[in-house]
């Protein structure tokens, strides 16, 4: 055992996961664009479609540049081990695949991206699975949401669009008492900010297509396993603790231990999903992920500049930045994000739905755009657009309610986010 002192954060999001290539010596990872790998004979053939030696077969399942990628995400989030998919999406998908039955339900929070609302509202119900809606600031709801049937808890650790910041210890609390797993994504926050498994977290997604890339180039998924969680406790996920068919009865959390979950997503999951992410977009998150910290201290920096001057501004109702010290998640700052509330978060414009409008149209530096998490500033009329799905009554929750807007503070220069507002605010209320 080796007794060099562990690595900080700035070391880990360079150097995690890789290491010269072999072949070459090339020092960044190369982007391996290739379907398939030659297998040394029939017996290494065999071996690695029965699990019993690690290697590569086929891109769907596994690419080196992507291995590289799951073992940087998975090592600055404290995890076991992780698997890369196409999108962020696709990451919740993955998460809840090899939980989930037909009959299985999943507590979620009311506090979720529209998107998200609408997956577990609707699109589950095509595998028999369902959703409920809980507001998470209510743990008494939580709790009493849990029925014999819930598979999982799910929330995001800084809520998308309203920046609100989840008491991850409270609720995984929860979740340990009724013996499931909580899933919390970490997209908005990253884990510069916020490590949701040192907070008891079992599984963290993330849409890698936002902070971890950070500049708007490529799609892309992540789910990590804490391998904390015993899949051998109960009878109630029966994919990771009962003899899996296709791999000759192999029970994978007994066999795998710790990296039961990871083995299963990608040896089923990707296997039968097909949700693969594809090498290239690999490559740009990794180079993306090089100056995470940096670029989050930066977007944090700005975000607390220009929501502190818009709660100041007579034409704002009111800001959502959890960094302020009016909001009543600011005291959740030092024990969950002890690095910053994020860049994310929306404000109410007095004008109501028309002046959003208005103010999205006269906008100039800030890009209009369903995104996040870019080094450019980015503004969204939720309620017209990522959350237009969604009931009123939904919207609300979300905190997408049609009179206010959700930004992205980027990396520029302050003066010039706040100079691009304030003449878009001057035309959007005259």
């Amino acid at each position: 055992m080796s007794d060099a002192p562990a690595l900080g954060f700035d070391t880990l999001q360079i150097h995690a996961g890789a290491s010269p290539d072999p072949a070459t010596g090339a020092r960044q990872t190369p982007i391996y664009q290739t379907t398939a790998y030659e297998f040394r004979d029939a017996d290494h053939a065999a071996a690695l479609f029965n699990l019993a030696e690690v290697g590569f077969i086929y891109s769907r399942l596994t690419n080196p540049t992507v291995a590289v990628l799951q073992e940087r995400i998975a090592t600055l989030e404290g995890g076991a081990g992780a698997v890369c998919c196409s999108s962020g999406h696709a990451a919740q998908i993955m998460a809840l695949f090899p939980l989930m039955q037909p009959g299985c339900n999943v507590v979620a929070s009311t506090r979720l991206y529209g998107g998200t609302v609408t997956q577990f509202s609707q699109t589950i119900k095509r595998f028999g699975w369902s959703a409920k809606f809980v507001d998470f600031d209510d743990e008494a709801a939580v709790k009493a949401a849990i029925d014999e049937n819930t598979r999982a808890v799910f929330c995001e650790s800084i809520a998308n669009p309203g920046g609100y910041i989840t008491d991850l210890d409270a609720i995984s609390a929860i979740s340990d008492a009724a013996g499931i797993p909580l899933i919390v994504d970490n997209t908005s926050a990253t884990p510069y900010l916020c490590n949701p498994i040192k907070h008891g977290a079992t599984l963290v997604v993330h849409s890698t297509t936002k902070y971890l890339t950070g500049n708007g180039t490529v799609t892309g998924g992540c789910v990590v396993d804490s391998g904390k969680f015993d899949w051998m406790q109960n009878d109630k996920f029966p994919s990771l603790s009962q003899p899996e068919p296709a791999y000759h009865g192999l029970t994978f959390g007994e066999a795998l231990g710790p990296m039961a979950f990871t083995f299963h997503s990608i040896a089923i999951g990707l296997r039968d999903l097909g949700m693969t992410m594809n090498p290239q977009g690999a490559h740009y998150t990794l180079m993306g992920i090089e100056t995470l910290s940096l670029r989050m201290q930066k977007h944090v920096e700005n975000a607390k500049i220009v929501a502190d001057w818009l709660e100041k501004d007579d034409r704002i109702d009111y800001v959502t930045y959890a960094g302020l010290p009016s909001s009543p998640y600011y005291n959740r700052i030092e024990n969950i994000c002890p690095k910053g509330a994020g860049a994310l978060f929306t404000f109410a414009v007095k004008g109501g739905y028309d002046a959003c409008v208005k103010l999205v149209d006269s906008l100039d530096l800030f890009s209009h755009v369903a995104n996040l998490g870019d080094t450019r500033s980015l503004i969204i009329h939720s309620a017209s657009t990522t959350h237009r799905q969604l009931t009123p009554e939904q919207q609300e929750a979300a905190g997408a309610s049609p009179n206010v807007v959700r930004v992205s503070i980027g990396i520029e220069d302050p003066a010039d986010i706040i100079n691009d507002l304030d003449q878009a605010l001057a035309k959007a209320t005259a």
